[in-house]
Order: C-alpha cells, then structure tokens, then sequence
C-alpha cells in the first residue's frame, strides 16, 4: 500500500477520495463476522472514522461533503448496533434518525438525536432490547438524545411542541419497519398537526424571540454562529418553512418555487457553507459541541483557516470580518425570504391592498415597493427615497421582497455621478433630520448594501472588527449604536434615563449635525494614522459635498477629530485643578461645542461596549461638563484664583456643619493640618462627613474607614483617616481588589501631624455601587483588620483573571512628565489588567519613596491606562534618576510571576 497506513478492513484509509465513505460497510460486515464480540470492533470503527473525518477537513475536503459523510458512518454503526439487540424485519419498533441527524448533517461533535418509533406499547423482550440497546451506545461512544415514542404520543406531542414536530419533520428511517416509519411521517404533517401556515407564524415568532435574546444584532464581540442573528438557526428555519409546505428537501428548491433567484440561491448557501466550515472548525479545535465564537478559538480558528495579516488588519480581523459580512448577506436574504413566505402562507387569500405613494412607489399590504421594475434604472436618486418614504410613512411595515431585490440589483447605480445629483444629497439630509426613523432606516440601508454605496468610506467598516475586549462591536455597527444613542436623547420617554442629555439635546440648533458627527467619528478604523484625524478630513469632504455651509461642514469635522478628548480628559486628567478645566475650555471655546461634544462622547462610550458605561463614567463627565461650562461663562483670560476657590468650599462646607460654631478652634486646627490641596480635590459635602467622622473620634478609634453607598461621583466612597505608614496604599489596594470590588479613583491626602485622608470610589465588577449593609460591614471589616496589621509587600491577590485577558499580551510601559503648576510628576502606566494590579503598582512605587497624591484608573478592555500623580518623599516633582528606578520597579513587578500566572 505504498508509503500510506496499512489497510484495516474496519475503518478507512489514508488514501481515499473526496467522496469514498469514512466506513466501508462491506469491510465492516467482514469484520463483525469474524469476531464474537462486535462492539469493540464498532467502537474501534467509529474512533478510526472520526479521526479521518478531522484529518479529511484538514486537508480542505469540502464541509459540506463531510458532515453527510459524518452522518453516513454514524448510520452503519447505529444500524449495526441495533441488529444486536432487534430484528429488522416486522413486526417490531423502527430506529429513526431525527433534527440535524435526521437531515444527514452532522458535524463533529453535533448532537445525535434518535427515536425509537413503536407501533404500540411494546412486549417486555423489546422493551429489555431498546434499553440493551441505548447502554451499548453509551459504551460505543456516542452520546445520544432519545426518545422512545408510539405513533399516537408522536402526535399528542407534535401538537403541543413546535420543537417536537420540527424534530419529527427532519426524521430518517434507519432501521425498522418503513409503513410504522410512513405512518407517523402522516400523522404528523401539515395535514394533521401544525398546518403549513401555523408553522410558518409559530417558526416567525420564534426566530423574534431569538434575535431578542441576543440584543437584535449579530455583531457581538463573540457570536453564536449557531443560534445568533444570520445564524445557521436561520437557514434552518428557512429549511423547515419550505418542508413543511412544499415538502421540499433542499434549499435549491427555493428557486423552483419562485422564492429566490439562482444567484441569491448560491449566496444563501455559501453562506451556509461558510458558516458550517466555521462551526465544524470551532468542533474540532474545542473537541465538544461549541457553536460560540468565543475570543479563545478566533485567532486559532482564523490561522488553522488560512487567514492571514493584511495591512493594518490582523488575520483574525480579517476572519472576523468575513464572518460578519457573511451573516448581513444571511440576514437580508431571511428577511426576503419570511416575507416572501408570509405573502404566499399567510396573506395567499387576503385581499390585495394597493395605496399609491407617488408616482415611483406604491404600498402594497403595508410594505412599500416599487412602481416598476426600472424604476431605479430610470430615477437613481429613488434609491435613497425610499428610505425616506419610510420614515414619513409610519404605517409601513417594511420594504417589501421584490424591491429589496431590485435595490440589490441596482445599488451599483449609486455611483459618483448619482453623488452629484441634488436630489441625492438633498434625500440623504432629510433622512438624517427626519424626527423619526432615523438609526432603523440607517441599518436598512446598510443591510442593503447602500450605505457604503453612497458613503464609499463606509464599506470599509462593514463587518470591521477590532481584537481587543474594549469595542464589542464591528465598526459599522457601533458607529449605529451611537446614532441610536443620540436619537434616544431625543424620545421624551426616555427623558429619564439621562436627564441633562436630554435638556441639552433639545437646545441643539442643527441635530443634524451631531449624527453626521456620528457616522464619521470611527469611519477611518483600520487605515492606519489616527483615525480621528483621518475621519475627520472626510467628514469635512462630504458635508462640503453635500450642501452644508462651510461653518456646519467644520463644526462637523471638529467634533470627529475632538471625539474622543472629552473623554481622554475626563478618565485621565485632574479635573478637579481648575488649569485642567481651563485648558479644555480653551479648546472647545463656547457653549455650544461643548454640549455637542458632551453628546456625542457619552453616546460614544455607551455605544462601545454596554459593560463599560457606569455612574462613576456617568458622573465623572456630568462633572466635567459643568466645570466647563461655568469656566465658559467666567470673565475672559481671569486668572484662576486657586485661594477664593478654597475660602468658598470652606464656607460651603461651614454651612454644612451647623454642630460647629463657626470658629470652633477643632474645624480651624484640622483644616489647617490637611493643607490647601484638600479643599480643592474634595468638595464641600465630602469635606464637611470627614470632618464630622474625625472630629467625632479619638486615636484609639483609629483607623477610621468610613464608607458612602452611591455619592454625586457616581460610585461608591470609601474614606480612610489612619497614621501614615509604609504600603499603606498597597495594603489598601490589595485589599479591595480580593474584596472583587474596581477602584476608579483614589486622593491621597497626609496632614502636617502625619495622619492620612485618603479616599476611594469603588464599584462592584457589575460597575454598580454598593447599596447592601452586609457588603459595607465586610469591607469595613476587611479594611480595618488589614490596616491594623499591615504588610511591608501585600500577599498576590488571589482572584483569577477574566477568561478572555490569557489571549493578550500588553507590554508594560510607564512615561513621565512634570505637572510644573502643582509641583508633581504625572507618571502613565499602560499595561495587562489583571487582578491585583493596583497593589503591585503601589508596592512598587513604596520601595522608590514615592508619595502618591492622586490616582485615575481606567480600564479599556483588556488594557489597563492608569494615571498617578506623584512627588518624592519630599513632595517635589520626581528628577530624572528617580523616574528611572521607578520605571524599572515597576516594569519588574509587573512583568513577574503573578504575570506569568494569570496567563494560565
């Protein structure tokens, strides 16, 4: 046999065709024949097949082939198995192959559903056989789902279950009497049970539900390629539909009926085809039944299918992109074919309903189409109409499937030259400044293809994904998000959710701006450069192009070049030095630049990823947004009087005190020991609980942990009043990171009398503040028992790492720089988060001396951007040599064995 594996009579060769099967029944016969005991010989047979199944897909054989091929091995070991145990002749129950098993696809790990079908209740030997039976399958290896039903139970259960009489739609005779196999394939069809039209509504609803459950969009950082919106389930469905009624058994009978043309056909099963070599992929890597694209298999998935880098994009990106592009096609073709199916199941018989539009479109049922069949041949700009159509027409239901079609067809006429045309550009601004329809007929259009047709940029960014755990949606998707997010600013109903956003969207002149703004603020992803600036050179081509005044069209520009600034300075920043306040009020110069920007930058991060919007982002920008906007009002170029600014929270803060005289030499003694600075990172409200809190206790009650549920800060406040002592922080940090609990925002304050104020806005891993007494008590508790006996190097924290942070690699990177006006340094570190980073962090900075006074924290994903403003032991700015050893402490601890650790 050549330089091949020897011949084995029980299993396959290596050297076999596309089509040869993954068992040989004749040489299987063979074999049984000569052993007594035929199931080590089947089980044998069935490892050998599974093993050149794997070795077939990894030589490219085409999916499609193998799961029928995996089907067809699992038969002969089945019926085989069942021979043992039954009669094949009648009288006697039947062995059926039923749901993906039964429609002969099967994928590696795929469950294998079977029923046995009786034709009554069966006597006691049949009954020991079909246990004999399930066991010895067990034993075999495979895992089954089974059913052991009568034809009569068949119905009763059909008729209760839409699963059920799916399964049994799907069901193959392998062994057993074909008439009890016919019997119940009657007794069960659309005459019976479930009619053709039942099924397809039921089916309908179903799928609704489902895209529900997976937030109505495919586009998630890890989608189900199974169950997920444009998902297999889809085709599936579709599947089902056209069985049920036509009792038809493949999808190229779509074009027989009339449903879809040939070449929507091919699309919809290379679609299929794709989609089934991901999930067989995704089977053989994890070796069980994984239908999630989880962030562990995308970048093996991508290289084990030949992906590879291209120019800014990484293979995995490229994987994915495909991926989502592959079920936007799925997705508009699901939605011709379900409305295709509701005209000729559900509305066959109804009265035909036409109301003219005008003279290019016409309603029809409650969908709108087109005249004629040219009429986008004849008229371009009607391409953009009918989405407009739609937002004027709020009885329409949709497009419907025959002028999707001819959109498909004729999107290539939105060319440069229908650009051009008035009329085009004059659609797309009035769809923009509809007050309704906006973000849906947006997602129409790009669900058609349109969008990147009119907006050439755009078709970059459809399906772009980007591989960290930051943004977890493409690049299109999320730029809709934000869209959405800001037309949700403008639904009164929704005036609650965040009230400011709402008052300020309200007052804007042009709203239609802040959505151009949106559509091009991420528009240059994946190019290379700064995307900021890139998007923001076309955005200010296209609102030049289109009709806008030069003024809007910069206004435009400067808002997707400054989108991200707001929030840089907010996370990053010291908002509460009034310099910080005033540089940004510099920059964006009046009043309305700064409600624009506040707009788009919270639509923005609540668009990226739904985990990372919380009341600490929530406040921290409000805060912001109001500091500015009173440096905005303030007398031009005045200088910042930082001592009023302290004399007027002190004053604030008296009234909050009415216990105290207004001299009370205890108030006077303790706000001169803290210093200046105090006053001008806390506000009055903070102040006046500290002061009550030490004021109202003795040395022997230190140290004092106070702690606040939810603050105006957005999170939860914890208040440390101790002696100062060596990792102090580090201690404290350790702590609150084993407690589970994320740390947004530390000040550290120590008096002249060698005390420390030091503060900390926490969050649960949920992003919420804490509001049960239980969780406060213990982690008062926790923090007084470590602040009594602290550590000179806090224990590594034990807590394991998210799942997904094993498969990223951030090399540790800290920078300096002097913040001359408040006498410090500003030391960034960039790195992996992970847990207990903090503490490795401050340990490292305690064995430089180094005194921390500020910190913000801020987490992107799988990166950790964490800022300090810091001093030396002698609270001056940190000189070069010390920046240095400080440097290499910290890229030491941070590169160490925890490190290591967390990767496994």
């Amino acid at each position: 046999m050549g330089s091949g594996r020897e011949t084995n009579a029980t299993g396959p060769t290596e050297q076999t065709s596309a089509d040869t099967p993954l068992i040989q029944p004749q040489q299987l016969d063979i074999a049984l024949a000569a052993c007594a005991d035929p199931f080590p010989t089947l089980r044998d047979t069935l490892k050998q097949a599974r093993s050149e199944l794997e070795q077939r897909f990894r030589a490219g054989q085409e999916v499609s082939t193998l799961v029928r091929q995996h089907a067809d091995a699992v038969d002969i070991v089945l019926v085989q198995a069942w021979r043992q145990f039954l009669a094949p002749e009648p009288p006697g129950p039947a062995l059926v192959a039923a749901g993906g098993y039964g429609r002969g696809e099967l994928h590696p790990a795929s469950d294998i559903d079977i029923l046995v079908l009786l034709d009554r209740e069966e006597p006691t030997d049949h009954v020991v056989a079909i246990e004999s039976f399930l066991t010895a399958l067990w034993d075999l290896g495979i895992e089954v789902g089974h059913s052991v039903r009568t034809v009569a139970e068949c119905v009763e259960e059909a008729k209760q279950d839409l699963t059920v009489v799916t399964s049994l739609m799907e069901t193959r005779l392998l062994a057993g009497p074909p008439a009890l196999f016919t019997r119940m394939r009657q007794a069960t069809g659309p005459a019976s049970v479930w009619s053709s039209s039942d099924f397809f509504a039921a089916k309908r609803d179903e799928q609704v539900a489902r895209y529900r459950k997976y937030g109505d969009t495919a586009y998630n950082l890890e989608p189900n390629v199974k169950e997920g919106p444009g998902g297999l389930r889809d085709i599936q469905a579709v599947g089902w539909v056209l069985k049920r009624h036509f009792g038809a058994d493949s999808l190229a009978e779509l074009v027989t009926e009339g449903f879809l043309t040939k070449r929507e056909c091919s699309d919809l099963i290379a679609g299929r085809d794709f989609l089934w070599k991901v999930r067989f992929a995704l089977h053989v890597l994890t070796g069980r039944r994984e239908d999630r694209l989880l962030f562990d298999h995308q970048r093996t998935l991508a290289r084990e299918l030949g992906y590879r880098d291209e120019g800014h994009s990484l293979a995995v990106e490229v994987f994915m992109r495909d991926y989502y592009r592959t079920i936007m096609r799925l997705s508009r073709l699901n939605e011709m074919l379900l409305q295709l199916f509701e005209e000729a199941l559900l509305l066959a018989d109804a009265p035909v309903e036409v109301k003219a539009i005008n003279a290019r479109f016409q309603a029809r049922n409650g969908f709108v189409e087109a005249t004629r069949n040219d009429v986008f041949e004849r008229y371009p700009f009607a391409l953009l109409e009918i989405f407009l159509i739609l937002q004027q027409h709020s009885e329409l239901r949709g497009v419907r499937a025959s002028t999707i079609r001819l959109i498909r067809q004729n999107r290539r006429l939105m060319d440069d030259r229908a650009r051009r045309d008035i009329r085009v550009k004059s659609l797309f601004l009035e769809i923009i400044k509809q007050p309704r329809g906006v973000t849906q007929e947006l997602r129409r259009m790009n669900r058609y293809g349109l969008l990147a047709r009119y907006l050439p940029p755009f078709r970059a960014i459809v399906g772009q994904m980007q591989y960290d755990l930051f943004h977890v949606y493409t690049v299109d998707e999320h730029t809709l998000f934000v869209i959405r997010n800001l037309r949700r600013f403008t639904v009164r109903k929704y005036a609650g959710e965040f009230p400011l956003c709402s008052d300020i969207m309200q007052r804007l002149p042009k709203q239609e701006l802040i959505y151009l703004a949106a559509l091009f603020h991420d528009i240059a992803k994946g190019r290379g450069g700064d995307h900021s600036e890139l998007g923001a050179e076309d955005a200010l081509h296209f609102c030049s192009k289109i009709g806008l005044s030069q003024y809007d069209a910069r206004f435009v520009a400067w808002l997707v070049r400054h989108h991200l600034t707001m929030s840089t300075t907010a996370q990053r920043q010291d908002i509460s030095d009034p310099e910080v306040i005033d540089r940004f009020a510099d920059l964006v110069g009046d009043q309305m630049h700064l409600d624009y920007l506040y707009l788009l930058t919270v639509a923005d991060i609540r668009a990226t990823n739904p985990a990372i919007w919380n009341s600490w982002k929530d406040a921290l920008l409000r805060d912001l947004y109001h500091a500015t906007r009173e440096a905005l009002q303030s007398a031009p170029q005045q200088p910042v009087d930082k001592a009023k600014r302290v004399a007027d929270t002190q004053a604030a803060c008296r009234a909050l005190l009415p216990e105290f005289a207004e001299d009370d030499p205890r108030v006077r003694q303790l706000w001169a020991e803290v210093g200046e600075d105090y006053f001008r990172r806390h506000s009055a409200d903070e102040i006046a609980w500290h002061t009550r809190a030490i004021l109202g206790s003795s040395a022997e009650d230190l140290p004092l942990v106070l702690i606040r549920g939810m603050t105006h800060r957005g999170g939860t406040e914890i208040f440390i009043y101790t002696r100062d002592a060596d990792a102090l922080f580090a201690n404290v940090t350790a702590t609150l990171d084993q407690l589970g609990l994320t740390i947004v925002d530390a000040r550290i304050i120590t008096s002249d009398t060698g005390t420390v104020l030091d503060t900390f806005m926490v969050l649960e891993e949920n992003g919420q503040a804490i509001n049960d007494e239980l969780r406060v008590h213990e982690i008062e508790t926790a923090l007084r028992e470590r602040l009594l006996h602290p550590t000179p190097v806090p224990e590594q924290v034990s807590r394991r790492p998210r799942r997904q942070l094993q498969h990223f690699t951030v090399a540790p990177q800290v920078s300096f720089s002097e913040d001359a006006a408040n006498s410090r340094t500003v030391m960034e570190v960039t790195t992996r988060d992970r847990p207990g980073l903090l503490s490795q962090i401050a340990g490292a900075m305690a064995c430089c001396g180094i005194r921390l006074q500020n910190a913000k924290i801020a987490t992107y994903g799988e990166r950790a951007e964490d800022v300090f403003f810091i001093t030396d032991s002698e609270d001056r700015p940190l000189p070069p040599r010390l920046c240095a050893s400080c440097r290499k402490s910290i890229v030491d601890a941070l590169r160490g064995p925890q490190e290591d650790n967390s990767r496994r």
